[in-house]
């Protein structure tokens, strides 16, 4: 079994599904490893042993993105842009774009649009399975501080979250469970077929996954285990979705309780002995998250601003000109409502922490802090669950566009 692991671990097998998808790594991105043909873009082949990688993984404190120096190069991170050669740019574009789906900023900015568009319902239930799911798998990374796969051999598209670390991979995970629960709640309030369902939802998932390794920042096993803890989580929870809604919508405690437990689980977040951007990004989830929470509950006190028209299950709306129009200008306002209220938190609330704990305004590597980091973020982006679940569909009746 360990021999299984480190195979399904290791960074030439991701390599390899490089190369075979048309990303090859060339001359002059490393040098003193293994041998390399810029001009034909032959494979990089590495002679690293299991033991040497072990070795490896202890002295960077597992995170791929430390630098040692190590016979005359830095293992993980680069001073400059990858240097690659693509040959197969179909490929290429289909797996930076299915990259781009896992992000969170994709999430939320497409989950609201679910909400103005289709159906508050199944908006709510994706954002409670995104924030589990995505807390999990962060916490997970930062407990067990797998690394990512090492660059040679593999070819790293991204940067920015390359100082995280690898196992599970969260996109794998959310992916997963985004696709199916999309799947699993939605026969009981739209029409569809549900082969064709299961069909996109195995598709969107596969690419997602597929992309993290052409993108070169996991591994085969990282996303094996995103999709794995993934299934099992839908699985254990999924008895209990129904019972949930009802606790959301109309507990008194619901509100209190999606406030204070995410902003206890911000600040409580496992702590590294290096920056990583898996706090902050966390935070944002958890603050989405906490906003939508209390947002759904006030708007149900209310009365809901829009629910889908007839009998469940309902048909797909009908595509037309005018709904089409219709639902491009509330996708463009609502867009436009919640990067304004993330602007305008964000500047004011980052304004208030400087003041209070005397930071120079020019010094954005404060942010870096917990007590800066955490109260800035959860502040931000729950006035963006706020804002997204309450007050948007109320603009929409008042403009006329629901």
């Amino acid at each position: 079994m360990r021999n299984l692991l480190a195979y399904l671990h290791d960074s030439e097998l991701v390599a390899r599904f490089q190369r075979r998808c048309g990303l090859f790594l060339v001359d002059g991105a490393h040098h003193d490893r293994g041998k390399t043909h810029a001009s034909s873009g032959t494979p990089f082949h590495t002679d690293v042993s299991h033991e040497h990688l072990r070795v490896r993984w202890e002295k960077q404190d597992k995170n791929s993105n430390f630098k040692h120096k190590e016979n005359g190069y830095a293992d993980g991170g680069s001073s400059g842009p990858p240097q690659y050669e693509v040959r197969n740019w179909l490929l290429h574009f289909l797996f930076l774009i299915s990259a781009g789906l896992g992000h969170e900023i994709f999430y939320i900015t497409c989950l609201p649009c679910i909400h103005w568009n289709l159906d508050p319902f199944l908006c709510r239930r994706l954002v409670n399975i995104w924030v589990m799911v995505m807390y999990i798998g962060q916490v997970m990374k930062d407990m067990l501080k797998l690394p990512r796969p090492y660059s040679p051999p593999v070819v790293k598209l991204e940067t920015r979250v390359d100082a995280e670390y690898g196992l599970p991979s969260t996109h794998a995970m959310a992916a997963t469970a985004i696709s199916f629960t999309v799947l699993l709640s939605a026969t009981s309030r739209i029409q569809f077929q549900f082969e064709v369902g299961l069909l996109i939802a195995v598709t969107v998932s596969s690419l997602v996954c597929l992309s993290r390794l052409y993108t070169g920042m996991h591994s085969v096993l990282d996303v094996i285990c995103g999709v794995l803890i993934s299934a099992v989580l839908l699985f254990l929870t999924y008895p209990y979705w129904e019972a949930f809604d009802r606790f959301q919508l109309t507990s008194p405690i619901a509100p209190v309780v999606g406030l204070l437990l995410p902003l206890f689980l911000s600040y409580t977040y496992p702590e590294l002995d290096h920056y990583s951007t898996t706090r902050g990004d966390t935070t944002t989830i958890l603050g989405v998250g906490a906003g939508c929470c209390v947002g759904y509950w006030v708007d149900e006190q209310l009365g809901p601003a829009f629910v889908p028209r007839g009998a469940l299950p309902v048909p797909l709306p009908t595509l037309t000109a005018n709904g089409l129009a219709s639902g491009a200008a509330r996708s463009l306002l609502g867009a436009v409502a919640l990067v304004g209220t993330r602007q305008v938190v964000k500047t004011l609330s980052l304004q208030v922490l400087y003041s209070w704990y005397r930071v120079p305004k020019n010094d954005d590597s404060a942010r870096r802090r917990r007590e800066i980091e955490v109260p800035y973020k959860f502040a931000t982006y729950t006035s963006v669950g706020l804002v997204n679940s309450i007050f948007v569909n109320r603009v929409f009746i008042l403009l006329g566009l629901l």
